[in-house]
């Protein structure tokens, strides 16, 4: 069997190159390119195909047998309606086949086009939105959009105000004129482009934002992958663009990093360090009072997030361009699904090129996952990590252990390629400046995300799955997790804590400082087996173990990095996290009686009513939920003032009600605040260790709740 070309695998056999959308019409597909900055459109014939296992009489259908087993009766379709109509019947008849939702897709796995073959992230026209609105639901009577605000990444900016009417309509011809490839927004399937659209349909206005002059499309409902989990949304399109939401993007680029404690605007903005110059805030629910008193700061605070929004583009959107050079998908569709997905479509694209059948998946079965063992909690000093580059992607390339189905060898050539062409990108990023780095740093990225994924993809519900295969390369991080322990304590080391691909250790008595650990690591690494790196990732003051997979890494800087949701969550309030990072401060200077002093203190000020309000509220999202029986009653004195889809900072009252931060009226149910604070006290128990109950005695009630949802503990907030 001839060993696969790597290069058609991963992007593809055609090779067009500045293909920046595409579009399936009745009998054809028009594909946009970009030459420069000019753009062509061109219409090519239509390519669609569904797959069964046996054939089917379905109108217009031209069937192809394919090689193998599995789904090998292929059926081809020339124009649209009867791909629809062949869609649904096999539906009905409830029969094992592939057809893919979209005839875009589709089409581009037929013919092995993909996009953005030939550009960078940088050449890609990317226009930024952001409402400012009267009102948070665009039906409520007094609703209205006060302020638009655009930009792109060409140097264009204008804040539209004025008549609802005519902020619409101008917003429209600037689109058309501009002509983006791309609109992004922060929350923009959950807030500016429903908004858009309510308000446009009562004004009259025809969001002709297409490129073939076509109006704002509602589709179904999607889910976002965002890691192991999904989010639901509202699906948009305009003609001829894509659409990315930088709310999104963003969970997805710390859904590993787990470092963001909030995903608002603003908030992200300030942790990556993009903030505009002079930030303004503003009140988002009362921006027509504020248009009135100060209409330039209202728009100034508009302008401002755009352009948060489009730098921050520029950080979490780049990864998921250079994957569409790879993948049969649209990058507003590559945005939004899974990592295994992804490498499902390249596979089978170049199946179906070789004219072979595609496997059907494997149902699931339990096996062993990764080794994960914390071996000493508490306080440690001088701790230094230690990982595997790319442990499961390499123990399959090493081991040679690939999909039973993978009949034509494609699955470990490609992982060879990826992992080929990320190591040289990682080395040109290295070498290289200004845009240039930025290119090569986006490339290496987007192979790393898939290289990462074809373990998962293995124990996915995936064509080539292999639960077989699955478990041997787990099995085989556990030798080599177990060996890298052993090697460490027989030099003399401590091991703190494994998990899956790296350790965390002290070093031996007599290593110290950067060049002894790392010179140690590399002594560990000799002795692992053939194709696996073990890299010294760095080195840390202290570190405050408390479970698997909850500890504090402190810099030798007094920075500090908070794993695990047993230390830090988002739900958390700003008073319990800012306990919380105080006695870490102190764990790690050894001053345990001080832990005692701070709780006191803390507890004292929640008891008096000395805290601003703001530190006892919680970000809380409202939801179809919300206004379940049970919820409603602890939301009932809000219900009238919240929506579905708001964002509210919310504080327990004494009645076991629930009140807006705005309207705080001195009414806080203290006793519950000082449960909190002895629940965030618990999270760190096994390092305090047998001074705990001392230091940290469980608070008396004061009697500050009355009524009886007080008394509905499973009601709480916390």
């Amino acid at each position: 069997m001839p060993a696969p070309n790597a290069d058609i695998v991963l992007y593809g056999a055609d090779r067009t190159q500045g293909v920046v959308a595409v579009e399936v019409g009745e009998n054809c597909a028009v594909v946009y390119r970009k030459f420069g900055l000019f753009l062509e459109e061109e219409r090519r014939p239509l390519k669609l195909w569904l797959l069964t296992t046996e054939k089917v009489d379905l109108p217009g259908a031209e069937w192809v047998k394919l090689e193998g087993e599995g789904l090998n009766q292929m059926a081809l379709f020339g124009a649209l309606q009867p791909w629809q109509q062949a869609r649904r019947i096999i539906r009905e008849m409830h029969a094992e086949h592939l057809a893919y939702p979209s005839p875009v897709k589709t089409f581009l796995t037929a013919t092995g086009i993909t996009l953005f073959k030939g550009m960078s992230f940088d050449e890609l026209h990317r226009m930024q939105i952001d409402l400012e609105t009267q009102g948070l639901s665009p039906t409520d009577p007094e609703a209205r959009i006060l302020v638009i605000a655009v930009s792109d990444n060409r140097g264009f900016e204008e804040v539209l105000t004025g008549p609802e009417d005519e902020i619409i309509a101008r917003f429209v011809r600037i689109v058309q004129e501009r002509d983006p490839d791309v609109i992004e927004g922060h929350n923009l399937y959950g807030f500016d482009l429903p908004f858009l659209q309510e308000r446009a349909a009562r004004c009259r206005i025809n969001l002709a934002l297409g490129r073939d002059g076509s109006h704002l499309r509602v589709g179904a409902q999607r889910n976002c992958t965002i890691g192991g989990t999904t989010r639901p949304f509202t699906h948009f399109h305009i003609y001829g663009r894509h659409l990315i939401d930088t709310l999104f993007a963003t969970q997805r680029f710390d859904w590993a990093r787990g470092e963001l404690v909030s995903y608002g605007l603003k908030d992200v903005a300030q942790a990556l360090g993009i903030t505009e110059e002079g930030r303004v805030r503003l009140d988002r629910r009362d921006v027509q009072s504020q248009m009135e008193s100060n209409e330039e700061q209202v728009k100034l605070y508009a302008l401002q997030d755009v352009r948060e929004t489009r730098k921050l583009s520029q950080i979490v959107g780049a990864t998921d361009f250079y994957v569409t050079q790879m993948v049969p998908d649209t990058y507003e569709s590559a945005a939004v699904t899974g990592t295994g997905e992804k490498i499902d479509s390249i596979l089978v694209r170049e199946y179906l090129r070789r004219g072979h059948a595609i496997p059907l998946s494997k149902p699931p079965r339990p096996y062993p996952g990764g080794l994960t063992e914390c071996r000493v909690t508490g306080v440690v000093r001088n701790v230094v990590k230690a990982d595997v580059e790319s442990l499961y992607p390499s123990l399959m390339l090493s081991r040679r252990i690939r999909p039973s189905s993978d009949t034509l060898d494609v699955f470990l050539p490609a992982l060879e390629e990826l992992t080929r062409r990320r190591l040289e990108a990682k080395s040109r990023a290295k070498s290289a400046t200004g845009v240039d780095a930025a290119y090569w740093d986006g490339l290496q990225s987007s192979f790393k995300i898939l290289i990462n994924s074809f373990y998962g993809y293995l124990a996915g519900p995936f064509h080539f799955n292999d639960y077989d295969a699955a478990e041997a390369v787990t099995l085989g991080g556990q030798e080599v997790l177990t060996t890298m322990a052993r090697l460490i304590e027989e030099r003399g080391g401590r091991v703190i804590e494994m998990d899956t691909d790296g350790v965390y250790f002290q070093t031996p008595p007599g290593i110290s400082g950067r060049e002894g650990e790392q010179q140690f690591v590399a002594e560990i690494a000799a002795q692992l087996p053939s194709g696996i790196r073990l890299a010294y990732e760095g080195s840390y003051a202290a570190m405050i173990s408390l479970k698997m997979k909850n500890y504090v890494l402190v810099g030798y800087d007094g920075s500090k990095i908070f794993k695990g949701s047993a230390l830090r969550s988002r739900a958390d309030e700003p008073f319990g996290r800012e306990f919380i990072a105080k006695a870490v401060d102190l764990l790690v200077q050894g001053q345990v009686e001080k832990l005692g002093e701070l709780y006191r203190d803390t507890l004292a000020k929640l008891q008096r009513g000395e805290l601003e309000p703001a530190q006892f509220c919680r970000r809380e999202r409202v939801t179809e939920n919300t206004f379940g029986q049970a919820l409603s009653k602890r939301w009932a004195r809000i219900l009238d003032r919240v929506r579905v889809g708001d964002y509210v900072n919310v504080y327990r009252r004494t009645d076991g009600t629930l009140g807006l931060l705005e309207e705080y009226a001195h009414d806080e149910d203290r006793d519950h605040l000082a449960e909190k604070l002895y629940k965030f006290a618990l999270r760190l128990k096994e390092a305090v260790g047998p001074d705990f109950d001392r230091l940290f005695p469980k608070p008396r009630p004061q009697g500050s709740r009355k009524g009886p949802l007080a008394l509905q503990t499973q009601l709480d907030l916390g």
